[in-house]
């Protein structure tokens, strides 16, 4: 299993960016498919973007495709979700995910996942 630890929440206006980072810990990063799911006040734990354990592919959930963007460093352990033209309905605790799998097509469901990041607050003001 892998440990994660997220980073880079915070306050934002409408409209602004936000870069959150996961970092992860153990030797076998690249063997994982990545993603970020987030929970809203209330709500279901929804997909929000995966990664494939070597970057060349990448899965969004509509609410966010053309908006955000997935990334990851494998030399760094590390996978990033750049967010662009944040709305408020944005506003929600980010998790990041690992699963173990080294598949072309990334896992987008939850229950596949199996590491989970303590997650980091984003609120988008209007």
């Amino acid at each position: 299993q892998v440990q994660l630890v997220e980073s880079g929440g915070g306050l934002v206006q409408a409209g602004g960016s936000r870069r959150l980072s996961c970092a992860a810990s153990g030797r076998t990063f690249s063997s994982y498919t990545m993603a970020w799911f987030r929970q809203a006040p209330g709500k279901e734990r929804d997909f929000v973007a995966a990664i494939n354990w070597s970057g060349s592919s990448t899965s969004y959930a509509d609410s966010v495709k053309g908006r955000f963007t997935i990334s990851r460093d494998n030399a760094k352990n590390t996978v990033w979700l750049q967010m662009n033209s944040l709305k408020p309905e944005d506003t929600a605790v980010y998790y990041c995910a690992a699963k173990g799998e080294t598949k072309s097509i990334p896992t987008t469901k939850r229950a596949g996942f199996g590491s989970w990041g303590q997650g980091t607050q984003v609120i988008v003001s209007s």
